[in-house]
Formats: structure tokens, sequence, C-alpha cells
């Protein structure tokens, strides 16, 4: 028998059912909530057509925020390994200083 639950979340008004580890049953029902919470924002600030409208800013919002993030992340990796190299160039140096 797998490990698995099944759970449904609710977004944009429709039921999704779902087959997932028990793990990942928080993560998914905090996303879910998160989006809900975004939609209703989204409807409350602006001029929907339809549900299809709502979830595609709010998509492009949590892509953005995303990539914004991973940006983030690559800048403070290239300092970090910028840093590491020069700590790497330092030893040769005096390394090669010593013979």
């Amino acid at each position: 028998m797998s490990d698995t639950i099944k759970i449904k979340l609710t977004i944009a008004d429709r039921v999704y059912p779902l087959t997932i580890t028990p793990d990942q049953e928080a993560t998914l029902r905090a996303s879910a909530k998160k989006i809900e919470s975004m939609i209703k924002q989204l409807e409350k600030n602006y001029a929907v057509r339809d549900k299809q409208d709502v979830l595609a800013m709010c998509a492009l919002q949590y892509a953005a925020r995303l990539e914004k993030q991973g940006g983030e992340k690559e800048v403070q990796m290239d300092s970090s390994l910028e840093h590491k190299a020069q700590e790497l160039v330092d030893l040769i140096d005096v390394h090669i200083a010593t013979y």
C-alpha cells in the first residue's frame, strides 16, 4: 500500500481532488489559501470578467515573485562565489610567495 492521502482543495470556486504524500499536505493547503486570498483581493480591486482573468493575474504575480527571488539568490550566489574565488587566489598567492 502506498503512503499517499487524498485531499480536496478549492481554488476559484472549483474543487481539485489530489493524491499526495502526507508531508505535502500543509504546504498545498497553505498555498491554496494564499491563492484564494489573492483572488479575493484582485476581484475587490479590479474589474474582472471571469475567474480565468483572476487566475491568470494571480499566476503572473506569483511567477514574478519567484523570478525576483531567484534573481536575488543568483546575485547572492555570485557574490559568495566571487568571495570564495578571491580567497583561493589569496591562498595561491601566499603559497607561491613561500617558494
